[in-house]
């Protein structure tokens, strides 16, 4: 007997939606998430696939592509003007792809979708890609943009002192690890929240590893251990509080939106550092969405939870921007049975 024999049937499980989303994306490109061709085939077709799923949304006022130096080359970066604010409060996004996949295009609709919910000016960072640039060089990146958006916000129209990350996947991990990165190696006090969707935060194993994850999402056990191989230079910075987040020390982060799908192997991260966000006395709010697969946030052209949670994540960032309340009970959180 296999360990996929004690997998949930995660098709029955799945909604409707999510069904003709997957029926979509294997009609496309159905090779996008098979890691056994290599990272160039797969780039080629995850980019494909995305190609349609990124049309149509939300139009800008402006949109600019830019680059920022670092000391580990010049990083692109693409800034989403929803409407005239200036200066505006910024959400610095961090795209998902298992560190491996992704770029600004590829991710791009999400980001407008960030800036049209919300009014902020929204940068994405086009980070450098494994297993090119090993960790921690995207981390160093990601930082190297924060600092100077803080310093220099003023000349492209965003207020340096109110800036949140978000990120999706890796990318949510990447957000995570950066905020602790700024802290620990000086001052992120001018980073107000995270919007954290679906990322892994440092669990090995874990109930929702064993019973998800399939050629349908492409995060079977292998394909994660595949990801992550290309991510580290050695076995030991798996340990490294900037991969394995839930080791941090989580204490005093800025408020925290957590975002999970019901059926991802990656969900009980999510669930993980919502309790010890809650230990530590962190504003938060979980939500896990029902009968959604890992990475669903990109198909909001079909699929009305992908809009519920990017809206919802947009209104968390608006109320802590504002300085209003947060709701932090859970509206989609459940318990499969």
């Amino acid at each position: 007997m296999s360990a996929d024999s004690n997998k949930l049937p995660v098709h029955e499980l799945m909604s409707q939606a999510m069904k003709d989303v997957v029926d979509k994306s294997n009609e496309l490109s159905p090779d996008a998430y098979v890691t056994d061709d290599g990272f160039e085939a797969m780039r080629a077709a995850y980019n494909l696939e995305r190609r349609y799923w990124n049309e149509g949304g939300p139009t800008m006022r402006l949109t600019v592509d830019a680059a920022v130096t670092t000391p580990m080359g010049q990083v692109p970066v693409r800034f989403h003007i929803p409407w005239a604010q200036s200066p505006a409060p910024a959400i610095i996004y961090v795209h998902g792809g298992g560190f491996v996949l992704g770029n600004l295009d590829t991710h791009d609709r999400i980001m407008r979708t960030l800036a049209a919910d919300t009014g902020a000016t929204v940068i994405g960072v086009d980070y450098s890609l494994s297993p090119e640039a090993k960790f921690p060089v995207a981390l160093y990146q990601c930082a190297t943009v924060a600092h100077h958006l803080h310093d220099e916000g003023e000349k492209y129209g965003v207020d340096g002192t109110r800036l949140a990350f978000a990120g999706d996947s890796g990318g949510a991990m990447l957000s995570l690890a950066t905020y602790l990165y700024l802290r620990d190696t000086g001052d992120a006090s001018y980073i107000d929240a995270l919007l954290l969707y679906y990322g892994l935060f440092g669990l090995r194993d874990s109930p929702s590893r064993r019973l998800f994850g399939g050629p349908w999402d492409g995060l079977t056990e292998a394909d994660l251990d595949y990801y992550m191989s290309c991510y580290l230079e050695r076995p030991e910075d798996a340990r490294s509080p900037y991969v394995d987040c839930l080791s941090a020390d989580l204490d005093g982060l800025p408020p925290c939106f957590v975002a999970a799908a019901e059926l991802d192997p990656l969900r009980d991260d999510s669930e993980a550092l919502a309790t010890m966000l809650g230990k530590h006395g962190v504003a938060h709010q979980h939500i896990v969405y029902p009968g959604v697969l890992h990475g669903f946030l990109h198909n909001s052209r079909h699929l009305d939870t992908a809009v519920d949670a990017l809206r919802e994540g947009s209104a968390f960032f608006t109320d802590v921007i504002n300085n209003l309340p947060l709701t932090t009970s859970p509206t989609h959180l459940l318990t499969i049975s």
